[in-house]
Order: structure tokens, then C-alpha cells, then sequence
């Protein structure tokens, strides 16, 4: 016991490094189409802590009786849940109205979280599209700023705070924290998405060290980079199966934002090319040589990999739903036995 140790020895033992929760989000299994119910039962048989459910739809309802029997449901299996949904941005290529307009769909998902015991409500922007719309990106930062600021009472009320995602694309990673800067740290922050992080051509790791001090969620995958003619492939993959020292990257997160559960959603399959050795591809991205060349360093230690597709006609929908399953299901398996993480044994 530490108190006999110190005793004999003359120095207390420091207490041992709380765990990092570790979780799914239901993305990663979107071939089920599963509701809440059978979602919740998935993570609590992959022994998660954690589950985001990413997407309104997925809830199967959003009156306060049926959202409190969830909470019910997640809390008899210990799961707890984050919640999220998709554009915020009323000018983005994204955004569809399906919840109302930009601020009635924010506050929409700032009530649910609430009621379900999310402490976040995860958006985005929109993707990688929206930087070549008119203005920008930065005026599609500025009218998702607008949107947040509008909301922000709301969500101090409710004690929820907003996750906004690097996503798909849209926003290099300091383009989102000067966004989240702006709009207020007391109820913004950031989603972190490691995958997408190599669709704005930057290290996953180096995306960790700008988000980190700001991160509330996360939405995490391994990733395969490699180099090509002009520029860069990349193509996601199981944990494990890519790039990322989960080891240091860990670690680092315990250093960062210890609080926040790792969540994983794979969305393997194909390579994306990126051709950023053309000129004309940084018509639309912000080039920031020391963050490049980091990225480079890892397409350099990158290789090619095999692709999935699945096969047409009526066996393509169950051999795409055994391969997400068998994505998802290494992922946690992995970070569990070989890197820790998870409070559940």
C-alpha cells in the first residue's frame, strides 16, 4: 500500500495515471442503420465506455420521455453518451434544413443533449467543398461564428458545450481554433477528428497539439498516407493498420485532455488522392510549409494497401456490414489490450 511504502522508503509513490475512456462513434457502423437502443447495446458489448451518436436520426425520437429512457438504458449498461449531428453553417454546401434553419438546429441539439446527459452537442462546418465557395472558407468561418453566437445563452443555460469537427476537409486544424477562440472556450471547443486531419495535409499528431488544449469529443481513425506522382494518397483504416503511434498518441492526449474519451469511428475502404504538388491545388488551401513537410514525413513512411469494396448485388450490403463490424470491433480491441485505454476490465 502507498502508505507503507512511504514509510520505509521516505517518498509517496505517485498515484497511477487515470485511464482514457474509450468509445464509438456510431458512424463507424453506419451499414446497420441501428437506432440508439441497439447502438448502446453494441458499445456495451465491445466493453466501451463511451458512445457518440452522430446523427439526430439515429435517436429514434426526440420527445423528452423517449430521450430520458435512453439515458436509462445507456446508464444500466455504463455507457455514457455524447451526441451530435452535421452542419451548422447556413451558406455551406452541406448544410440542409431537415432541423430548421442553422440556429433552430443548434438549439435543437443543445435541448437533446441535455435532456440525454451528453455534455456536448458535436457539429461541423461542412467539407472541403466550402473552400471554394464564394469568400472562402473564412467567410463560412464567419457565418458559423454568427450561428454559435447566436446560441451561446442557450447552451451556458443548459450547461452543454458545443464540439466543433475539423471535418471532411473544410478546416485546417488553426483554422478551427481561431474559430473556437473566437466564439469563447466557456462553450466551445473542438471535436477532434485524427482522419480528416490528413484531408487538410497535416500529421494527426500535429493536429493533437493545436486542438488538444480545446478538446471536448473526438471521432478518431487510423490512416495510411503514401506518396504519389503528385502529391499524396491517403486511405483510412482499422487502429493499428495505419500510421499513428497510438502509444505516444495517447499519451500526449492524457497531457492535452485527459478528460475526453477516445472515440473511434472507422470509415475504411479506398484511397483519396491528394495532388498537392500542382500548383492550382492551393488555390483553396492555406500552405503552411512547416506543417507540410510535416506531412510529408509521414507519406514517406506510408505504403500502399489493399482497397475494399463490396461486392454488387444483394450480397453487397451484409459483406459491407461484416467489414464495418470487423473495422470497428479491431479498433477497440486493439486500443484496449495494446495500449490501455478503456476504464472497464
Amino acid at each position: 500500500p502507498p502508505a507503507v511504502v512511504a514509510a520505509r522508503t521516505g517518498f509517496s509513490p505517485q498515484p497511477a495515471a487515470p485511464k482514457i475512456r474509450v468509445g464509438l462513434d456510431n458512424f463507424a457502423v453506419r451499414a446497420m442503420a441501428w437506432k440508439a437502443p441497439e447502438l448502446i447495446d453494441y458499445a456495451a458489448a465491445l466493453m466501451c465506455d463511451t458512445l457518440l451518436i452522430s446523427d439526430l436520426d439515429a435517436l429514434g425520437g426526440l420527445d423528452d420521455g423517449h430521450l430520458r429512457g435512453l439515458r436509462r438504458r445507456a446508464d444500466a449498461v455504463g455507457i455514457g453518451l455524447y451526441l451530435g449531428s452535421w452542419s451548422i453553417c447556413p451558406t455551406s454546401k452541406t448544410f440542409r434544413p431537415t432541423w430548421g434553419t442553422a440556429e433552430e438546429h443548434l438549439r435543437l441539439g443543445i435541448r437533446v443533449s441535455k435532456t440525454l446527459g451528453s455534455p456536448v452537442f458535436r457539429v461541423v462546418l461542412g467539407n472541403m467543398e466550402d473552400r471554394k465557395s464564394p469568400g472562402g472558407i473564412r467567410a463560412r468561418m464567419a457565418d458559423t461564428l454568427a450561428v454559435l453566437k447566436a446560441c451561446r445563452h442557450d447552451a451556458l443555460a443548459a450547461g452543454v458545450r458545443i464540439a466543433l469537427e475539423n471535418h471532411a476537409g473544410d478546416m485546417h486544424s488553426w483554422e478551427l481554433r481561431e474559430l473556437i477562440d473566437q466564439a469563447g472556450h466557456d462553450f466551445v471547443g473542438a471535436n477532434q477528428d485524427s482522419g480528416n486531419a490528413v484531408w487538410t495535409l497535416e500529421d494527426p499528431r500535429d493536429v493533437l497539439e493545436t486542438l488538444g488544449p480545446v478538446t471536448l469529443c473526438s471521432s478518431l481513425r487510423d490512416s495510411m498516407v503514401w506518396e504519389t506522382p503528385d502529391g499524396a494518397a491517403v486511405q483510412w483504416t482499422a487502429c493499428g493498420e495505419g500510421l499513428t503511434d497510438w502509444k505516444a498518441y495517447a499519451a500526449r492526449w492524457r497531457e492535452l485532455c485527459p478528460q475526453v474519451p477516445i472515440m473511434i469511428e472507422t470509415i475504411s475502404g479506398g484511397p483519396r488522392m491528394f495532388p498537392y504538388k500542382k500548383p492550382e491545388f492551393w488555390a483553396h488551401y492555406d500552405k503552411r510549409p512547416d506543417k507540410l513537410a510535416k506531412f510529408e514525413a509521414l507519406a514517406k513512411r506510408g505504403r500502399p494497401i489493399p482497397a475494399f469494396k463490396a461486392p454488387a448485388g444483394p450480397d453487397g450490403k451484409k459483406a459491407q456490414q461484416d467489414f464495418q463490424k470487423s473495422e470497428i470491433e479491431k479498433s477497440i480491441a486493439y486500443l484496449r489490450r495494446e495500449i490501455g485505454l478503456g476504464v472497464r476490465t
